[in-house]
């Protein structure tokens, strides 16, 4: 993944960090197809700032948020959620953390700019609104 914005700085909360880091051990010792798509998710992890679930902000986007989006070139706006792999729903809008926009987004805050390189050129997408956050809700089981 191609972020136009690697520096800017993303929150990871120390329980997704421990599910994901799973995630990813889990995925590469079945030889998973999804290697490039794990390697970015690594990349994500060891750049971003490990936050307890209970401080981080609000208006980040964690494991199991609704996220509302707008892609900045064809002016769409598409709510999803974003889950883990086995709980991903295409048809439903629950978007896996290992599909591209998926690992683009996780622990972007509302108002970023997330970029990334696809086959037809660059895309641009930003985050609108997050609907709903498990641990702002006090749900920090999900």
């Amino acid at each position: 993944m191609d972020k136009g914005s690697r520096q800017k700085r993303i929150y990871i909360t120390d329980f997704d960090r421990t599910r994901l880091e799973a995630l990813i051990k889990e995925a590469r010792n079945r030889n998973s197809r999804d290697i490039k798509h794990l390697d970015d998710l690594e990349g994500e992890l060891a750049r971003a700032v490990i936050v307890s679930s209970e401080d981080v902000p609000g208006d980040v986007v964690t494991m199991n948020s609704q996220v509302v989006l707008k892609d900045l070139d064809s002016g769409e706006v598409m709510t999803i959620a974003l889950s883990f792999p086995q709980d991903a729903k295409p048809e439903e809008n629950r978007i896996s953390v290992l599909a591209p926009v998926g690992t683009a987004i996780i622990g972007y805050r509302t108002g970023d700019l997330v970029e990334w390189q696809v086959p037809a050129g660059v895309r641009r997408l930003r985050v609108e609104d997050i609907l709903y956050q498990p641990e702002s809700a006090g749900d920090f089981h999900l």
